[in-house]
């Protein structure tokens, strides 16, 4: 329900630029603003869930959630929806604490397969959501999508207070502190560098596609209804399926050679979505592959970048799902202006070589052990090291496959 916020206006774009009478490339700039809101909580308010007690973040930040998405059923001008959408992206990123939550409470052996789980939720909400995006304004209006999620972000501030456990931070440094060594973990692990870097390809590709392709179904070609458009969407929530399977693969090694194969499935797919505009068949099959293959991809990444340091698992995702945003506000910006210049067939050619780049950046990467983890990248001292282990005891150290 939280991430779904962030996708609601995708199916939309063609009602909002008719109710506010603007061109395709402006109405396309609610997607990255919303992203880019997403992406300013990553960075400054996913490290809080390492600092603070994590239930009682949540709490909060759902509540601000509840209140942008208000503002944003309210609006009366399109600098409003603008403004009230990108405070939601921002709050939304409580789907994104609850991620790593999960991960710090799962068994090491178990690690993949319980993320994988919980990301299959996840995902599952951001594909239904277009679909009930379309559903909801097809019957009652476009506010209404807004509206009926400032009520469900309410009910799930309640039941998540009643629900979850409470977490202790897992540190006390300062808060300026905590921001500062999340910028140097880029620096420290490669591996989350290149995973980011990896999924921002991936997910450029994945924003193009769902930004414009509304466009497509509405168009003279299919004349969809938005009802039409959103029974279209239920086509990618099949690639859900692939979660599970893809924190199994991680837990058993297979990380790098699926990677290398979900970049190629992807470039296949975009490539099938452009040649074959105007076949529906060939759209739908192509929204199928990718939505699997970023997917895929996406839960890899965080396997990998959850055993960088596990005390700092919180700004490890901050970093990680920050780069990739970048890539998906880049590939609905540039996928709204290919559309205007030159059709779906630009769209194809963009999206096709988003995972094509990624897949030759893959081809770099080198097999080599990771050094044993640091611990905190923020340098804690004694005091939060925890007390001295008796002379001659084993160091812990992580699992860092």
């Amino acid at each position: 329900m939280t991430v779904a916020n962030l996708y609601y206006a995708q199916p939309l774009l063609s009602s909002l630029r008719d109710a506010f009478h603007l061109g395709t490339a402006t109405v396309g700039v609610l997607i990255t603003l919303t992203q880019v809101g997403y992406v300013l909580g990553m960075l400054f308010l996913v490290p809080l869930g390492d600092r603070l007690e994590k239930r009682s973040l949540i709490t909060a930040l759902l509540a601000v959630t509840t209140l942008a998405l208000v503002a944003a059923g309210l609006a009366t001008g399109f600098p409003m929806l603008l403004a009230a959408s990108m405070i939601s992206g921002a709050t939304s990123v409580v789907a994104q604490i609850l991620v790593p939550f999960a991960a710090s409470l799962a068994p090491d052996h178990a690690r993949g397969r319980i993320v994988g789980r919980v990301m299959s939720g996840l995902l599952t909400g951001i594909l239904l959501s277009r679909t009930v995006s379309s559903l909801v304004s097809d019957v009652a209006g476009w506010r209404v999508v807004y509206l009926g999620s400032a009520a469900l972000m309410a009910l799930l501030a309640v039941a998540l207070r009643t629900a979850l456990p409470r977490h202790a931070p897992t540190t006390s440094v300062p808060y300026a502190e905590v921001l500062r060594s999340t910028a140097r973990l880029l620096r420290t692990h490669p591996a989350l560098v290149r995973r980011g870097l990896y999924q921002a390809a991936m997910f450029g590709a994945f924003s193009a596609f769902w930004t414009t392709v509304s466009y497509v179904l509405t168009g003279p070609r299919f004349h969809y209804s938005p009802i039409g458009v959103g029974v279209f969407a239920l086509v990618g929530a099949a690639g859900a399926a692939v979660a599970p399977l893809a924190g199994r693969w991680a837990d058993r090694g297979h990380a790098r050679p699926v990677t290398g194969i979900a970049f190629a499935v992807a470039a296949l797919a975009f490539a099938l979505a452009g040649l074959g505009g105007h076949s529906i068949a060939l759209i739908a099959l192509a929204a199928v592959l990718l939505d699997m293959a970023v997917q895929t991809t996406l839960i890899l990444g965080q396997h990998t970048v959850y055993q960088l340091d596990a005390t700092a698992r919180a700004r490890l995702n901050s970093a990680f799902i920050a780069t990739f945003f970048l890539g998906g506000a880049l590939g609905s910006q540039l996928a709204s202006l290919a559309y205007r210049s030159g059709g779906w067939a630009a769209v194809g050619v963009l999206g096709t070589a988003l995972p094509l780049l990624g897949l030759l950046y893959w081809l770099t990467e080198h097999r080599t052990p990771a050094p044993p983890s640091t611990g905190d990248a923020a340098q804690p001292g004694p005091a939060e090291r925890g007390p001295a282990l008796p002379p001659g005891s084993a160091q812990p150290r992580l699992d860092v496959r």
